[in-house]
């Protein structure tokens, strides 16, 4: 990873090389890049810990996961790679700035806001994910570990830029799904394949292998809504929909999207499949989020082992340096450069940019051993506030030309402090997951507020 940051970084030249690698991407690597930095260490700990904690029930968050690639793919892709290439647009404020003729800074102010409050808290998670990881295979503190592994990705990233963290998510996508698939599969075999793990798994845990897991209808029907809903954050998110800004051509979204969802449908799978298989050979687990690497060290021989456990590493490494560099661009081209009008020279605005990447991720660190947090969840809500914030919003400026400045900005407010409000409150665990109300909410910002708006023009005129 580290030589990968080296050898980008004597190409990166401009902004325009360090925050999108100078639009020179192709299908491979925007397709796992792109998926990779989505799934970070909720698909390897996550939901694997999901999996062994809820059984067959959680299966809902497959298909929504697999939705939401499609609906980047399908609907986004393609119209925001061609804008932003026509517009030079390097950053989702930049995008929302000129398709919606803003020049007053508001949009920008708002973008660069929520974007940095997410990412600090989704960075974090990343990092308290590598603290679990060495505590439960090795009993590594946290306060060893992730000074370390966070230290490795400030790195490369600080390096090589946006091209050094395309490049190092190929890698790590292609480790994600080598250790899940290698990993479930040996569960598999171990309990005596299909019949018998079904026979285990029913003596271990009775509803573990039925669709409702023990739950009442209406916690069900809430948890399945609210797990396929995840797909709804997918459009919002600015650390993976950049990749499309990076794309070379409309022949590389063509091929990725299809290289995309065979990734997803591996990850998904197989996560489901260990989490499961793991309920009878690991009964009991204090923490759920700890069977992955438990059953990597106990099922296979230490080379396989240590392969395997690189995939969890670089699930927690693809998703941290993807969203650093995002969280940096926000600072130092958005605020630093546009805002505030300080940087004239493109070799002043990659040096401040590196800067902020290291300022970053000190600052995710201190959050990461501030105090553990449930990965799963904790990143459920980062995301929900980046979707619902962002997904509207671009959904609306990409097919219509009736959105205004201020509802863009209404749409963007909406869906943040929607997001906390419902996850303070505690209806993320009493009724549904945040991001279907958020994002709701915040769609009929938008739509109102810009029709509202239109509506007084054309009345004054």
């Amino acid at each position: 990873m580290l030589w990968i940051g080296y050898s980008a970084s004597r190409s990166t030249y401009s902004p325009s090389d360090f925050f999108l690698a100078d639009r020179s991407l192709k299908a491979w690597v925007i397709a796992i890049s792109s998926t990779a930095s989505s799934e970070s260490a909720w698909a390897v700990l996550g939901t694997v810990g999901l999996a062994y904690k809820e059984g067959l029930s959680a299966l809902w968050f497959f298909p929504g996961c697999l939705l939401g690639y499609a609906l980047n793919w399908i609907f986004i892709a393609e119209r925001l790679r061609k804008y932003s290439r026509e517009n030079g647009s390097l950053t989702v404020p930049d995008y929302l700035v000129t398709s919606l003729n803003d020049y007053s800074d508001l949009i920008r102010i708002v973008s660069v806001t929520i974007i940095f409050a997410c990412m600090m808290a989704y960075i974090g998670a990343q990092f308290t994910a590598i603290g679990k990881t060495f505590d439960a295979i090795y009993g590594i503190p946290h306060l060893i570990s992730i000074p370390v592994g966070g230290t490795l990705i400030i790195v490369y990233t600080m390096m090589g830029g946006f091209r050094a963290v395309a490049w190092t998510d190929l890698i790590q996508g292609i480790l994600m799904v080598i250790g899940l698939v290698v990993l479930s599969l040996t569960a598999l075999v171990e309990l005596g394949g299909f019949s018998a793990m079904i026979q285990k798994v029913n003596g271990a845990s009775p509803t573990a292998l039925t669709w409702m897991g023990g739950k009442s209808i209406a916690v069900f029907f809430g948890s399945m809504v609210g797990l396929l809903g995840i797909g709804l954050g997918y459009p919002g998110q600015p650390h993976v929909i950049t990749r499309y800004m990076a794309a070379k051509d409309t022949k590389t979204i063509k091929q990725g999207m299809w290289i995309a969802l065979g990734w997803g449908t591996l990850i998904y799978s197989s996560a489901i499949l260990l989490g499961i298989c793991g309920q009878a050979l690991y009964p009991g687990l204090a923490d759920p989020e700890h069977l992955f690497p438990i059953a990597s060290e106990n099922l296979l021989p230490p080379l396989l082992h240590a392969v395997v456990l690189t995939g969890v590493l670089a699930a927690i490494m693809s998703t941290a340096s993807s969203q650093v560099i995002v969280a940096a661009s926000a600072v130092a081209h958005d605020l630093y450069s546009k805002i505030m009008h300080k940087a004239h020279s493109d070799k002043q605005i990659i040096y401040v940019s590196r800067i902020t990447v290291l300022l970053i991720g000190l600052g995710a660190m201190t959050v990461a051993l501030a105090k553990t947090q449930i990965i799963f969840w904790f990143v459920l809500f980062a995301w929900s506030g980046l979707g619902a914030s962002f997904g509207p919003v671009i959904l609306f400026t990409l097919y219509s030309n009736k959105v205004t400045r201020e509802g863009a900005v209404a749409g963007m407010l909406t869906g943040f402090f929607t997001t906390i409000i419902w996850k303070v409150t505690g209806l993320s665990d009493s009724i549904i997951y945040e991001l279907v109300p958020a994002f709701l909410l915040s769609t009929l910002a938008v739509w109102s507020v810009s029709r509202i708006q239109i509506k007084n023009k054309i009345n004054r005129a």
